[in-house]
Protein backbone atom coordinates (compact mmCIF):
# COMPACT_ATOMS: atom_id res chain seq x y z
CA UNK A 1 0.00 0.00 0.00
CA UNK A 2 1.09 3.57 -0.73
CA UNK A 3 0.13 6.18 1.86
CA UNK A 4 0.48 9.92 1.43
CA UNK A 5 -0.79 13.22 2.75
CA UNK A 6 -2.26 16.02 0.65
CA UNK A 7 -3.80 19.40 1.31
CA UNK A 8 -7.48 19.73 0.38
CA UNK A 9 -8.37 23.35 0.86
CA UNK A 10 -6.81 24.07 4.24
CA UNK A 11 -7.15 20.51 5.53
CA UNK A 12 -4.39 17.86 5.55
CA UNK A 13 -5.83 14.56 4.40
CA UNK A 14 -4.36 11.05 4.56
CA UNK A 15 -4.66 9.28 1.22
CA UNK A 16 -4.12 5.88 -0.33
CA UNK A 17 -2.41 6.11 -3.72
CA UNK A 18 -3.15 3.48 -6.37
CA UNK A 19 -1.94 3.74 -9.97
CA UNK A 20 -1.23 7.42 -9.48
CA UNK A 21 -4.72 8.22 -8.14
CA UNK A 22 -5.31 9.51 -4.60
CA UNK A 23 -8.20 8.19 -2.50
CA UNK A 24 -9.20 9.26 0.96
CA UNK A 25 -7.84 6.82 3.52
CA UNK A 26 -10.32 5.39 5.98
CA UNK A 27 -8.78 4.26 9.25
CA UNK A 28 -5.48 4.81 11.04
CA UNK A 29 -2.24 3.34 9.68
CA UNK A 30 -0.78 3.27 13.19
CA UNK A 31 -3.67 1.09 14.32
CA UNK A 32 -3.05 -1.32 11.46
CA UNK A 33 -6.27 -0.56 9.57
CA UNK A 34 -6.42 1.57 6.42
CA UNK A 35 -8.88 1.22 3.57
CA UNK A 36 -9.29 3.03 0.29
CA UNK A 37 -12.19 5.46 0.35
CA UNK A 38 -13.52 8.24 -1.87
CA UNK A 39 -11.50 9.16 -4.97
CA UNK A 40 -9.82 12.58 -4.81
CA UNK A 41 -8.01 12.65 -8.16
CA UNK A 42 -4.51 12.35 -9.60
CA UNK A 43 -1.95 12.36 -6.80
CA UNK A 44 0.46 14.43 -8.92
CA UNK A 45 -2.13 17.20 -9.18
CA UNK A 46 -2.41 17.61 -5.40
CA UNK A 47 -0.46 19.77 -2.99
CA UNK A 48 1.61 17.01 -1.40
CA UNK A 49 2.58 17.21 2.28
CA UNK A 50 5.28 15.22 4.08
CA UNK A 51 3.87 11.71 4.46
CA UNK A 52 4.22 11.88 8.25
CA UNK A 53 2.42 14.61 10.15
CA UNK A 54 4.05 15.11 13.54
CA UNK A 55 6.95 12.76 14.29
CA UNK A 56 8.20 13.13 17.83
CA UNK A 57 11.69 12.89 16.37
CA UNK A 58 13.69 12.37 13.21
CA UNK A 59 16.72 10.20 13.93
CA UNK A 60 19.40 10.32 11.24
CA UNK A 61 22.34 8.02 10.66
CA UNK A 62 25.64 9.40 9.40
CA UNK A 63 28.41 7.62 7.53
CA UNK A 64 26.43 4.50 6.66
CA UNK A 65 27.91 3.83 3.20
CA UNK A 66 31.64 3.12 3.09
CA UNK A 67 32.40 5.26 0.01
CA UNK A 68 30.62 8.26 1.53
CA UNK A 69 32.67 8.13 4.71
CA UNK A 70 35.80 9.64 3.15
CA UNK A 71 34.44 11.63 0.20
CA UNK A 72 34.39 14.92 2.13
CA UNK A 73 37.03 14.05 4.72
CA UNK A 74 39.81 11.59 3.72
CA UNK A 75 40.86 11.24 7.37
CA UNK A 76 37.59 9.62 8.48
CA UNK A 77 37.60 5.96 9.45
CA UNK A 78 34.76 3.50 8.94
CA UNK A 79 32.58 3.63 12.09
CA UNK A 80 32.17 0.44 14.10
CA UNK A 81 28.63 1.36 15.16
CA UNK A 82 26.02 3.79 13.79
CA UNK A 83 26.66 7.51 14.09
CA UNK A 84 23.40 9.15 15.21
CA UNK A 85 22.16 12.72 15.08
CA UNK A 86 18.75 14.40 15.02
CA UNK A 87 16.83 16.64 12.69
CA UNK A 88 13.92 18.67 14.09
CA UNK A 89 10.39 17.96 12.84
CA UNK A 90 10.23 21.65 11.85
CA UNK A 91 12.69 20.81 9.04
CA UNK A 92 10.11 18.63 7.23
CA UNK A 93 9.20 19.51 3.64
CA UNK A 94 6.90 17.70 1.24
CA UNK A 95 7.36 16.51 -2.33
CA UNK A 96 7.17 19.53 -4.63
CA UNK A 97 8.11 22.00 -1.90
CA UNK A 98 11.00 24.44 -2.06
CA UNK A 99 14.26 23.95 -0.14
CA UNK A 100 15.24 27.38 1.16
CA UNK A 101 18.99 27.93 1.38
CA UNK A 102 20.37 30.29 4.02
CA UNK A 103 23.61 32.10 3.16
CA UNK A 104 26.61 29.80 2.89
CA UNK A 105 29.37 28.50 0.68
CA UNK A 106 28.13 24.91 0.36
CA UNK A 107 24.79 23.28 1.12
CA UNK A 108 24.50 19.67 -0.06
CA UNK A 109 21.79 17.18 -1.03
CA UNK A 110 21.93 13.68 0.48
CA UNK A 111 19.60 10.96 -0.87
CA UNK A 112 18.40 8.56 1.83
CA UNK A 113 16.02 5.68 2.43
CA UNK A 114 13.81 6.58 5.39
CA UNK A 115 11.92 4.28 7.74
CA UNK A 116 8.62 5.35 9.30
CA UNK A 117 7.95 3.68 12.64
CA UNK A 118 4.52 2.07 12.95
CA UNK A 119 4.34 1.17 16.63
CA UNK A 120 6.22 1.92 19.82
CA UNK A 121 9.64 0.30 19.79
CA UNK A 122 11.83 0.04 22.86
CA UNK A 123 14.86 -2.25 23.00
CA UNK A 124 13.61 -4.46 20.17
CA UNK A 125 15.77 -7.30 18.82
CA UNK A 126 17.14 -7.06 15.29
CA UNK A 127 15.31 -10.27 14.35
CA UNK A 128 11.90 -8.60 14.73
CA UNK A 129 12.85 -4.94 14.26
CA UNK A 130 11.20 -4.47 10.86
CA UNK A 131 7.88 -5.55 12.38
CA UNK A 132 7.88 -2.12 14.04
CA UNK A 133 8.19 -0.26 10.72
CA UNK A 134 5.05 1.05 9.04
CA UNK A 135 6.82 1.63 5.74
CA UNK A 136 9.50 3.36 3.72
CA UNK A 137 9.90 6.68 1.96
CA UNK A 138 12.50 8.86 0.24
CA UNK A 139 14.38 11.56 2.11
CA UNK A 140 16.92 14.29 1.47
CA UNK A 141 19.21 15.09 4.41
CA UNK A 142 20.05 18.65 3.35
CA UNK A 143 23.33 19.66 5.01
CA UNK A 144 25.00 23.06 5.49
CA UNK A 145 28.68 22.12 5.27
CA UNK A 146 29.95 25.49 6.55
CA UNK A 147 28.22 25.02 9.89
CA UNK A 148 28.98 21.31 10.01
CA UNK A 149 32.70 22.15 9.94
CA UNK A 150 32.43 25.21 12.17
CA UNK A 151 30.27 23.74 14.92
CA UNK A 152 31.90 20.32 15.29
CA UNK A 153 28.43 18.77 15.62
CA UNK A 154 25.54 18.72 13.19
CA UNK A 155 22.43 20.18 14.81
CA UNK A 156 22.53 23.59 13.14
CA UNK A 157 23.94 22.27 9.85
CA UNK A 158 21.13 19.75 9.46
CA UNK A 159 18.29 21.54 11.23
CA UNK A 160 17.20 24.52 9.14
CA UNK A 161 13.55 24.74 8.11
CA UNK A 162 13.00 22.83 4.81
CA UNK A 163 16.19 20.75 5.33
CA UNK A 164 14.28 17.45 5.57
CA UNK A 165 12.26 16.77 2.41
CA UNK A 166 10.33 13.47 2.68
CA UNK A 167 8.03 11.68 0.29
CA UNK A 168 6.24 11.41 -1.93
CA UNK A 169 4.55 8.42 -0.23
CA UNK A 170 5.13 5.75 2.40
CA UNK A 171 5.22 2.25 0.89
CA UNK A 172 4.22 -0.38 3.42
CA UNK A 173 4.93 -3.62 1.56
CA UNK A 174 8.58 -3.33 0.63
CA UNK A 175 11.82 -5.15 1.43
CA UNK A 176 14.30 -2.35 2.24
CA UNK A 177 17.46 -4.44 2.08
CA UNK A 178 18.42 -4.17 -1.59
CA UNK A 179 16.85 -1.18 -3.32
CA UNK A 180 18.37 1.09 -5.95
CA UNK A 181 18.83 4.63 -4.60
CA UNK A 182 19.90 7.65 -6.62
CA UNK A 183 19.80 11.42 -6.71
CA UNK A 184 19.60 13.69 -9.75
CA UNK A 185 20.53 17.35 -9.81
CA UNK A 186 18.84 19.14 -12.71
CA UNK A 187 18.32 15.77 -14.35
CA UNK A 188 21.94 14.60 -14.00
CA UNK A 189 22.57 11.50 -11.87
CA UNK A 190 24.82 12.37 -8.91
CA UNK A 191 24.33 9.42 -6.53
CA UNK A 192 23.72 5.84 -7.62
CA UNK A 193 23.96 2.93 -5.20
CA UNK A 194 21.95 0.21 -3.48
CA UNK A 195 20.71 -0.05 0.07
CA UNK A 196 22.43 -3.45 0.30
CA UNK A 197 25.69 -1.49 0.60
CA UNK A 198 24.76 0.08 3.93
CA UNK A 199 27.27 -0.60 6.67
CA UNK A 200 24.36 -1.06 9.10
CA UNK A 201 21.14 -2.35 7.49
CA UNK A 202 17.62 -1.17 8.37
CA UNK A 203 16.73 -3.87 10.91
CA UNK A 204 19.99 -3.33 12.77
CA UNK A 205 19.35 0.43 12.87
CA UNK A 206 15.85 0.06 14.33
CA UNK A 207 17.18 -2.27 17.01
CA UNK A 208 20.24 -0.14 17.76
CA UNK A 209 18.30 3.13 17.99
CA UNK A 210 15.46 1.60 20.03
CA UNK A 211 18.08 0.49 22.55
CA UNK A 212 19.04 4.16 22.93
CA UNK A 213 15.63 5.85 22.80
CA UNK A 214 12.03 4.70 22.54
CA UNK A 215 10.70 5.11 19.03
CA UNK A 216 7.10 6.26 18.74
CA UNK A 217 4.60 5.74 15.90
CA UNK A 218 5.35 8.25 13.14
CA UNK A 219 9.00 8.71 14.07
CA UNK A 220 11.42 8.70 11.14
CA UNK A 221 14.81 7.06 10.78
CA UNK A 222 17.00 8.40 7.98
CA UNK A 223 19.41 5.60 7.10
CA UNK A 224 22.36 7.52 5.62
CA UNK A 225 23.47 8.55 2.16
CA UNK A 226 25.75 6.96 -0.44
CA UNK A 227 28.68 8.71 -2.10
CA UNK A 228 28.10 11.48 -4.64
CA UNK A 229 26.76 14.23 -2.40
CA UNK A 230 27.23 17.73 -3.69
CA UNK A 231 26.12 21.35 -3.48
CA UNK A 232 22.84 22.91 -4.53
CA UNK A 233 22.15 26.48 -5.55
CA UNK A 234 19.01 28.55 -6.07
CA UNK A 235 17.21 27.53 -9.24
CA UNK A 236 18.25 23.86 -9.02
CA UNK A 237 15.89 20.89 -8.98
CA UNK A 238 16.95 17.96 -6.82
CA UNK A 239 15.36 14.51 -7.09
CA UNK A 240 15.74 11.47 -4.86
CA UNK A 241 14.52 8.20 -6.37
CA UNK A 242 14.31 4.86 -4.58
CA UNK A 243 13.25 1.65 -6.23
CA UNK A 244 9.70 0.67 -5.28
CA UNK A 245 8.89 4.05 -3.72
CA UNK A 246 9.11 6.74 -6.39
CA UNK A 247 10.65 10.16 -6.84
CA UNK A 248 10.94 12.94 -4.28
CA UNK A 249 11.38 16.19 -6.23
CA UNK A 250 12.11 19.63 -4.78
CA UNK A 251 13.12 22.98 -6.17
CA UNK A 252 15.81 25.10 -4.52
CA UNK A 253 15.68 28.82 -3.72
CA UNK A 254 17.47 31.34 -1.54
CA UNK A 255 15.88 31.90 1.84
CA UNK A 256 14.31 35.38 1.93
CA UNK A 257 16.24 37.93 3.94
CA UNK A 258 14.89 38.81 7.37
CA UNK A 259 12.64 41.83 7.46
CA UNK A 260 14.25 44.99 8.82
CA UNK A 261 13.36 45.69 12.44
Amino acid sequence: MQLGRVLLGDTPVLVVVENGVAYRADGDPFQGVVRKGEEIGPFAAQTVLPPVARPSKIVAVGLNYALHVTENDPTRTIPDEPVLFMKPPSALLGHGGTILLPPGNRIDYEAELCLVIGRRASRVPESSALDYVLGYTCGNDVSHRDYQRKDGQWVRAKGFDTFCPLGPVIVTDLDPNDLAICSRLNGEVRQNNRTSNMLFPPAFLVSFISNVMTLEPGDVIMTGTPEGVGPMKPGDVIEVEIEGIGVLRNTVAARPAEAAS
